[in-house]
């Protein structure tokens, strides 16, 4: 029996196999309808498994052991001869011997026959294991669905978007009828044409290797909504169409105000009244975000105040899907973090050395000295240590270059106005442990320092982080006040400059606006090829203050190309 190719109506038996599980599972369908599942050790011999198969057919659509003893008694030697010859080909035609172990018996293509039917072994097939959209949909705003795969990727699965069919007449529509979009794309950006209606998304997983596996679909849960119209970044995107080519870097940092802080009363009554509340709503916001980060056509993004789930369930997904890999970290006990992005095909990571400051102060022989300096004040010492801030530090290499590798490291600094001595002591620490990647693990690769720094230009954070070290005298180790005093003089051995300037204001909320984010950038390696005009004052204003209707953050994105010197 068996040899020649399997006709292509053939039913399938499915077989899972993985080196890290110690099962294989087998799935087919007998011809009376009962669908089968059975686990099997990968090293168990595959006459054992095959003779378990046949028992298993042998019962019918009736559960397994169903039989009373007396059906037994009777059935005798006949429900013997029930038993079903099985037997497995390869794909070459040739019987597989039943002394080898499952895992290497059932190899894709095979031909497993039970009795009379024949089913075509596919092992391993391309999977979806989670498929979803977002939530809520805009009308011109991307919607990138989340798509997670097995024995597959999703760069090569395929994509077919369809929209409900609008009621014809004013009355309930007959059924649901899909009609479908000419887009293909995993990314899909809905029309105005389709406001007030659902979309639906089919996807079939692919593994690059022209294998595809058993389609799935998801319905969108809401309509697509009108869009706000202009946003603050369309003007922006105008000067970042396309990606900058292999000897620049387009780098973004940006707090994109966390889930946590926006959706609080205080927040809508007190920080933000001025924003409508459906504008603080994570849907809504994520919306306008993806469309502003895809639209920077980056190389890296480093984020502030990304919620755990945002990152997850939204970022990731999204970004992913415009060639950008994603990095996280996590807040000491609280549930945002940071978020570093690099372009896949432009770099590879060499290596994470994220730290939490309070911890690493403590617990890290580099820090040492810092550290007994700051014990002689317990109640800043206190305060510092409190602090959840972290630090994430990622080593890339360029894919066309081995030779260039980069330093990029993205954080949060402590919020508090009066918080500046604390600041001092946290970028103290990250200048160190910078020092410790950039210097001595990677002797002299370049820097790029992004991020939130709660601190103007003139404090004592930027005047440290800029000219390289701070005087004990310095009127920020006072900042809250003589009883909380921690002078120390500090240095640190780069030549940092800040790549933006000194924007007017990169925060503007309603009590305040000021500069407080940048991307300082080492400048022996390094410099500024463009720098993207922040939105005017007018655009910021137009709604008061920020966030807005148009305005996802209560921040501005820093975007500037970079190239090696």
């Amino acid at each position: 029996g068996g040899g020649g190719r399997p006709p292509a109506g053939m039913e399938r038996a499915v077989v899972r196999c993985v080196p890290s599980e110690p099962k294989l599972s087998l799935r087919f369908v007998l011809p009376d309808g009962s669908a089968r599942h059975m686990q099997r050790d990968q090293a168990e011999p595959l006459g054992r498994a095959l003779a378990r198969i046949a028992t298993n057919a042998a019962k019918g659509p009736g559960k397994a052991g169903k039989k009373s003893k007396k059906a037994r008694a009777e059935g005798g030697a006949e429900g013997e001869a029930a038993v079903p010859a099985v037997r497995l080909f390869s794909r070459d035609g040739a019987e597989v011997a039943e002394e080898g172990p499952n895992a290497a018996a059932w190899q894709d293509g095979a031909v497993l026959h039970i009795g009379d039917a024949q089913y075509l072994v596919e092992r391993n097939p391309p999977a979806l294991t989670e498929l979803s959209l977002p939530r809520s949909l805009l009308a011109g705003f991307p919607v990138c669905p989340k798509v997670s795969t097995e024995f597959a990727a999703p760069q090569h699965c395929l994509f077919r978007w369809f929209r409900e069919q609008r009621p014809a007449g004013g009355g309930d529509a007959a059924g649901e009828a899909w009609v479908e979009t000419a887009a293909a794309e995993r990314v899909f950006t809905p029309s105005n044409a389709l406001v007030g209606l659902r979309l639906k998304l089919r996807c079939t997983p692919g593994d690059g290797e022209q294998r595809y596996g058993p389609a799935r679909e998801v319905e969108s849960s809401c309509p697509v909504e009108a869009g706000p119209g202009a946003c603050t970044f369309d003007a922006r995107h105008l000067y970042t169409q396309k990606v900058c080519g292999h000897g620049s870097v387009r780098a973004v940092s940006y707090n994109i105000l966390a889930d946590t802080y926006a959706q609080t009363e205080f927040s809508r009554t007190v920080l933000y009244p001025y924003c409508a509340p459906y504008a603080l709503e994570i849907d809504y916001r994520q919306n306008l975000l993806k469309k502003e980060l895809a639209g920077y056509s980056a190389d890296l993004i480093c984020l502030q105040e990304v919620d755990k789930s945002v990152f997850v369930d939204s970022l990731a997904p999204a970004l992913d899907a415009f060639g950008l890999e994603g990095l996280f970290r996590i807040k000491e006990k609280q549930h945002e973090g940071l978020a570093t992005f690099y372009r896949r095909d432009k770099f590879s990571l060499l290596s994470q050395h994220d730290i939490a400051f309070s911890e690493a102060l403590l617990s890290e022989p580099l820090h040492k000295e810092l550290c007994e300096q700051l014990a002689k004040y317990p109640l800043v010492q206190e305060k510092v240590l409190q602090r959840s801030s972290v630090l994430q530090v990622s080593v890339l290499q360029s894919t066309t270059d081995s030779s260039r590798k980069l330093c990029v490291a993205n954080t949060h600094l402590y919020w508090h106005p009066k918080g500046g001595n604390i600041r001092l002591i946290q970028i103290a620490v990250a200048m160190s442990h910078i020092k410790h990647v950039a210097c001595d693990l990677y002797p002299s690769i370049p820097v790029i320092f992004c991020g939130d720094f709660n601190s103007t230009p003139s404090s004592g954070t930027y005047h440290f982080i800029s000219s390289g070290g701070i005087a004990e005298d310095h009127e920020d180790w006072i900042s809250n006040g003589e009883e909380e005093r921690c002078s120390m003089s500090l240095s640190h051995p780069f030549k940092l400059l800040s790549a933006c300037g000194e924007p007017a204001y990169t925060n503007y909320v309603g009590g305040f606006h000021g500069c407080l984010d940048y991307i300082f950038i080492d400048r022996n390696a390094l410099e500024v090829e463009q720098v993207i005009p922040l939105p005017s004052h007018e655009e910021i204003t137009t709604h008061q203050a920020l966030p807005s209707v148009s305005h996802p953050s209560d921040h501005i994105a820093l975007i500037c190309d970079l190239k090696w010197k």
